[in-house]
């Protein structure tokens, strides 16, 4: 019989155009080094999450949002041809560059991280079609459902009090994102927080941005 103690059952939607989400997966992943978590990685859309108040938006995040659209398309494409199992190496080659590389949203930096997570470079077509728009909304309004609509990506989902509930929530934000020791205590305090009983938010101004080194 084996000592290992069960693994909490995480579930992380993300966009990868987001840089706070990235910090925010890096962090999950550090994470997974010192305790034991089973990370589901699901998509979430910005760009779904901002249409009905799109005209609101300045002009550079609209353009962001137009952006927004093509890599979110690509991973459920892939997802729904693969499995959800590339979902965490291609968001990672996605996300490794367009943020901590700084490398432009476009189609060849989208076929780029398909080759680095070994998948056909046709599914690069799917970002420009609403083909996998169905599916895309599904799976972004799954994690919408727990978390409600006051929220931006990320949103984690860990076992309630009860261990059946899932709490769901945004966050967390943080930069640089904490490794080692200082991940683990900052997981260890997400689960206490999520296992308490009406706890809803914590929240102060961020006065710096993204720090990826």
């Amino acid at each position: 019989m084996s000592d290992s103690p069960t693994p909490t059952a995480v579930d992380f939607w993300c966009d990868p155009s987001c840089p706070w989400t990235w910090l925010t997966s890096r962090w999950m992943l550090e994470v997974r080094k010192t305790r034991p978590v089973r990370i589901t990685w699901h998509v979430m859309s910005l760009a779904v999450l901002n249409e009905a108040r799109m005209d609101q938006l300045p002009p550079h995040n609209r353009e962001l949002m137009g952006q927004a659209w093509a890599p979110v398309r690509v991973m459920i494409a892939a997802q729904e041809s693969f499995g959800s199992r590339v979902l965490e190496p291609l968001y990672t080659a996605l996300g490794t560059r367009y943020h901590p590389q700084g490398l432009p949203k476009t189609r060849a930096t989208i076929e780029a991280a398909l080759r680095e997570a070994g998948l056909p470079e046709h599914l690069a077509e799917a970002g420009d079609t609403d083909t996998y728009d169905a599916a895309l909304r599904e799976s972004h309004q799954e994690g919408i459902t727990l978390v409600g609509q006051e929220v931006g990506s990320p949103i984690i989902a860990v076992p309630g009090p009860d261990g059946d509930e899932r709490i769901a929530f945004f966050g967390p934000v943080v930069t640089p994102a904490p490794t080692g020791e200082q991940a683990a205590r900052l997981w260890d305090g997400t689960l206490a927080v999520a296992s308490t009983p009406g706890f809803y938010e914590i929240k102060r101004t961020r006065t710096v941005g993204p720090v990826f080194d």
